[in-house]
């Protein structure tokens, strides 16, 4: 299945250890295709938004996670 959107928002963050996303993929028309949650916590949670932008961070953390390629 190809997406042509991936939208992320934050739904929980207690701003020392864990952050909760929703997530949407959709096709070219915004049609919803699959969208669900995913947790950073920990580790990785300290790792996301060390560089200048926590966005970019945030959905290459969601890609990876989901097995995504951006093309």
């Amino acid at each position: 299945m190809q997406a042509s959107n991936l939208t992320l928002f934050i739904t929980y963050d207690n701003l020392e250890t864990e952050a909760v996303f929703e997530y949407h993929l959709s096709d070219a028309d915004n049609s919803s295709l699959v969208k669900g949650s995913f947790t950073i916590a920990d580790g990785d949670y300290q790792l996301w938004g060390q560089s200048l932008d926590a966005n970019t961070d945030a959905y290459n953390y969601a890609a990876a996670l989901l097995n995504l390629t951006f093309i």
